[in-house]
């Protein structure tokens, strides 16, 4: 698609989104997974649970939701829009969270989701209330914390003892007798999450170990676990660096299919960043360049409040013009115009020279970036467009300042 002509319709900033990608990565992943179920000779039924977090577009739930897929919320909200967006797919969600709320459970319980991944025993307790209460039974797996590193920033490892996420492995076969003894609620499996951004396979395979282990006693101890949920968290390529996504997909698949191979479960996988980060770019305009000193600033019309992850984890993403020219390279750091000097893109950045008024793209954009967005500096939600077979459709008009403001009260 040419971006600058989507830019003059649509306006900057402004989020582009490839579904053709997203389908193929999700095709890759379910590939990927009956492959080495085959190759292993081994039967391992998986079910995608897409991570809404990741990017909660409705049209990219509808058509996950048209592609067998299942999702992983972790608020009532996101159920909302699963429902709204996919409503055959209810019957695949999981529901994850440290801190779910009665009403929360309450929707989740009359719409019938999978399973209800439980982080602590206080929430069980209040599970087994809003279950009791409603006359319906839950389907429930512990989110048992393995205690494995996996090497990304800690704001997004979550399989550590030190953590807030799950409930220590060591006491799970204690805690999930008393969910048997609880009224409404039904242990079926049993759910991990190390983390997020995770390259290397071997971490995922050490915590699924714990986890086949786990399983085995549980089903000795009588529970009829069936799910083995393994979470989320396969990494991307943001910088240069070579990246083979089917090469990368298939280790992934063959380390976990070996692990849980004649266990008999269900495998449900959380994927989000995989499917959706490299199918989508920020587009954005420079407004003006700047020296001060010995820094060279460019300065667009996105900023932070888009686009967070930079100023939050120190993330990089490539950023390159839209347009080629023969113009030098330079170095600069590429901010936005919100008023703190963590909004930034990138710092002492080699490209090509920017002027004022050119695009440029920040890639790999498309998770995390819209969902963590916020208003801050009273500035609106960019636009959003779909691109499917080369036809581009509007799939979140901008925000308007009215629409902005039209929850306050004077």
């Amino acid at each position: 698609m040419d971006l600058t002509a989507l830019a003059e319709e649509f306006g900057t900033p402004l989020y582009v989104y490839s579904a053709d990608a997203i389908v193929e990565r999700a095709t890759m992943l379910k590939a990927a997974f009956s492959t080495a179920a085959l190759n292993l000779k081994t039967e391992l039924k998986t079910t995608l649970c897409y991570a809404v977090k990741a990017n909660s577009s409705l049209a990219i739930l509808k058509m996950l939701g048209a592609m067998g897929c299942g999702f992983d919320i972790v608020s009532g909200g996101e159920l909302e829009r699963v429902k709204r967006a996919a409503p055959q797919s209810v019957g695949k969600v999981v529901f994850s969270g440290v801190g779910k709320q009665a009403w929360e459970m309450d929707a989740a319980l009359e719409a019938g989701i999978l399973l209800f991944n439980v982080e602590s025993e206080a929430e069980l307790e209040l599970l087994s209330e809003r279950a009791a209460a409603l006359g319906i039974t839950a389907r429930i797996a512990l989110r048992v914390n393995p205690d494995v590193f996996a090497e990304t920033h800690p704001y997004i490892s979550t399989g550590l003892s030190a953590h807030k996420f799950g409930i220590a492995i060591a006491r799970a076969r204690e805690v999930y007798q008393r969910a048997a003894s609880l009224p409404g609620l039904r242990p079926e499996g049993v759910s991990v999450h190390i983390g997020s951004q995770i390259r290397a396979v071997e971490p995922f395979g050490q915590a699924l170990k714990r986890v086949r282990s786990l399983v085995e006693e549980l089903r000795a101890d009588g529970l009829p676990i069936h799910f083995v949920d393994a979470g989320g968290g396969f990494g991307i390529e943001y910088g240069e660096g070579a990246f083979d996504p089917a090469a990368s997909v298939a280790s992934y698949a063959h380390e976990l299919s070996g692990v849980l191979a004649g266990l008999d479960a269900e495998l449900l996988l959380e994927p989000g960043r995989f499917l959706v980060a490299q199918a989508g770019a920020l587009v954005t305009r420079v407004l003006y360049t700047k020296q001060n000193g010995d820094k060279h600033f460019v300065i667009t019309d996105a900023a932070m409040n888009d686009l967070i992850r930079p100023a939050l984890y120190q993330a990089h993403h490539e950023i390159w013009p839209i347009e080629k020219s023969e113009r030098a390279s330079q170095v600069a750091d590429i901010v936005g115009p919100v008023c703190e000097s963590g909004d930034f893109f990138a710092r002492d950045r080699e490209t090509p020279e920017l002027r004022a008024g050119d695009l440029v793209a920040l890639l790999d954009a498309g998770a995390y970036g819209m969902s963590l967005a916020s208003h801050y500096n009273t500035r609106v939600h960019p636009a959003e467009v779909l691109v499917e077979h080369g036809k581009a459709r509007l799939i979140r008009r901008r925000e308007t300042l009215d629409e902005l403001i039209a929850a306050e009260m004077l």
